[in-house]
């Protein structure tokens, strides 16, 4: 499973990809309001710059042709660039033009298997299952992401899986069993992954003990 990172903080990209472990990064309007960028476009190509990935930014027309033309223009930012469509009719429906263009797309604010069928009949790249969401009011997001995943395979799909809206370290682990290609993590969620006690407590216990052997 590969991982990417959910954020539009260039700082915490810049740490995560010195980690060697992720190969991507999804952003959103919320994401980069909060990172406090002023200029959307300049936001992007940045963060493929750093990311020399797929870099999901977020279509926002509503119209399936006004969302084709924001597509194109967002794709021609950089090769990198993933569009993200959200899942409605006209979402549905700007997807299948896009598709044909080459352009990638991410299927977003999926929460049903139904969307995903739609969405990859589509020609979708990706489709991001939002798991957190939809734990969030009670449904079992992780298996929503494994139906999606068994849909795919049996029918020899091409569609990816990015396992979204992770709130925790578990939730990364349930991605992995439930077969996701991708999952999309906070960089909070990342640091969490590399932590564990056990580890701090060996490090420290190994350090004591070589400074003991030093003194005898």
């Amino acid at each position: 499973m590969r991982l990417f990172l959910d954020t539009a903080d260039i700082d915490d990209i810049r740490r995560g990809m010195k980690l060697g472990v992720i190969t991507g990064v999804t952003t959103n309007p919320s994401l980069l309001s909060k990172a406090k960028h002023v200029d959307y476009k300049s936001a992007i190509i940045e963060i493929c710059s750093i990311v020399g990935g797929p870099v999901s930014a977020e279509a926002l027309s509503q119209e399936a042709g006004a969302m084709v033309e924001e597509a194109r223009d967002l794709s021609s930012w950089s090769p990198h660039v993933v569009v993200k469509i959200p899942c409605t009719a006209q979402g549905m429906e700007a997807i299948s033009i896009l598709s044909k263009e080459g352009i990638a797309t991410n299927l977003t604010l999926c929460f049903s298997l139904n969307q995903a069928i739609l969405g990859a009949q589509a020609g979708a790249t990706y489709i991001s299952p939002f798991v957190g969401r939809l734990d969030d009011i009670g449904h079992d997001g992780m298996e929503l992401v494994s139906d999606i995943v068994d849909m795919l395979d049996y029918y020899d799909l091409s569609t990816r899986v990015i396992a979204a809206s992770i709130r925790h370290p578990m939730h990364c682990v349930a991605a992995v069993k439930a077969g996701a290609h991708i999952a999309t993590v906070p960089y909070g969620v990342l640091m969490q992954m590399v932590e564990h006690p056990l580890t701090t407590q060996g490090i420290a216990r190994f350090l004591e003990d070589w400074q003991r052997l030093a003194k005898d």
